[in-house]
């Protein structure tokens, strides 16, 4: 790393203090968003995503000074768009591991399918329909169709985005409890 690129304690306070006024939230949000960053690596197969995870903090870390000044919003958000550079970047410098995928009995995903329905019953109708709206479609298709869904009611595309994560999110816990009630004793 050159001397200009080199972190200091200063850009750092920089990025603590961005985070949070108090020094101790701003550490439990900079623990936060790290080990976040990790989980994100990992589910996208990386065997060394501390190493991103790291990486991605320091760029937004040397960048402290101007983000503060020009960036508005949740500075976790700032950091998970960095980490998919980080991400692509690093696809670009060594392929990924070819993970091969788990071995899932039929049974098994009858019974998630079975409980993702029952689940889906449970949603409020106009959730439902936005979930299966915004899942719908692939590549440039999904980004225009999503485009037009916020445009149509009346919301930026980034509540969009938080509203389906919020609605995919009760959906996965909903579909654990159901498959953990149907495992036998």
């Amino acid at each position: 790393m050159n001397q200009k690129n080199a972190l200091t304690q200063t850009a750092f306070d920089s990025l603590l203090a961005w985070l949070d006024a108090d020094r101790d939230q701003a550490g439990k949000k900079y623990e936060y968003i790290r080990q976040r960053l990790i989980k994100i690596f990992t589910c996208r197969g990386r065997s060394d995503a501390e190493e991103l995870a790291d990486e991605t903090i320091n760029r937004v870390t040397l960048k402290a000074h101007k983000i503060v000044e020009e960036y508005v919003g949740d500075p976790a958000l700032y950091f998970y768009g960095v980490a998919q550079k980080v991400y692509l970047e690093s696809l670009r410098k060594r392929p990924p591991a070819v993970v091969p995928p788990p071995v899932v009995k039929s049974d098994e995903i009858e019974q998630e399918y079975e409980c993702l329905e029952s689940c889906m019953e449970q949603l409020l109708p106009s959730n439902r329909q936005l979930v299966l709206d915004y899942y719908q479609s692939d590549k440039r298709a999904k980004i225009d169709h999503r485009k037009e869904m916020a445009q149509k009611m009346g919301i930026a595309q980034n509540a969009l985005r938080i509203r389906a994560h919020r609605i995919r999110l009760s959906l996965q816990q909903c579909v654990q409890r159901c498959l953990e009630q149907r495992q036998p004793a």
